[in-house]
C-alpha cells in the first residue's frame, strides 16, 4: 500500500467564506499516483471544516442564514469561550458542518456523485490555514 500526503494553505480574506477545493484535491490524487484506495481531506484548525455538498450560490447563502441562526457572531458576550478571542460561534459553525471527508478514490478519480464538490469552510478567518490531503492506497 502507498501513502501520499499534502498541505493546502488558505488565506480568506473575509471572517466566512466557502472554497470550492475539489480540483486541488482530484490534482493531488493524480499527483500521487494511486488509482484504488481512500482520500481523507480534513481541516487543521479548530474553527475552519471540510465539507461535500453542491457548488451553488444560494445554497451557500442558505449555510450563512442557517449558521448565523444556530451559533450567531455577535453578541461576542453571549459565550463563555469570549474573552481573549471573539471566536466561539466559529468553533460552534465548525462542529455543525464536520471536519473531514473521505472519499473513495477510484480508477485514480474522486469517486463522488453527481452534483457533489469538496469544500472548505472558514468561520474565523483573515489569516492563514490549512488544510490536509492524505491519500492511501495502491
Amino acid at each position: 500500500m502507498k501513502s501520499h500526503r499534502k498541505e493546502l494553505w488558505f488565506h480568506t480574506s473575509g471572517r466566512r467564506e466557502y472554497l470550492n477545493i475539489t480540483t486541488d484535491v482530484q490534482d493531488e490524487l493524480s499527483r500521487s499516483g494511486i488509482k484504488e484506495g481512500l482520500c481523507l481531506v480534513n481541516a487543521m484548525h479548530i474553527t475552519a471544516s471540510v465539507f461535500i455538498n453542491d457548488d451553488e450560490s444560494g445554497l451557500h447563502h442558505d449555510f450563512e442564514v442557517w449558521l448565523e441562526k444556530l451559533a450567531p457572531e455577535k453578541p461576542h458576550s453571549q459565550y463563555n469561550h469570549n474573552g481573549y478571542e471573539d471566536n466561539a460561534d466559529a468553533h460552534l459553525k465548525r462542529q455543525l458542518m464536520g471536519r473531514e471527508v473521505v472519499v473513495a478514490v477510484t480508477n485514480g478519480l474522486l469517486d463522488l456523485g453527481p452534483w457533489e464538490q469538496i469544500f472548505y469552510g472558514e468561520y474565523d478567518g483573515m489569516r492563514k490555514k490549512r488544510v490536509l490531503i492524505k491519500i492511501i492506497g495502491e
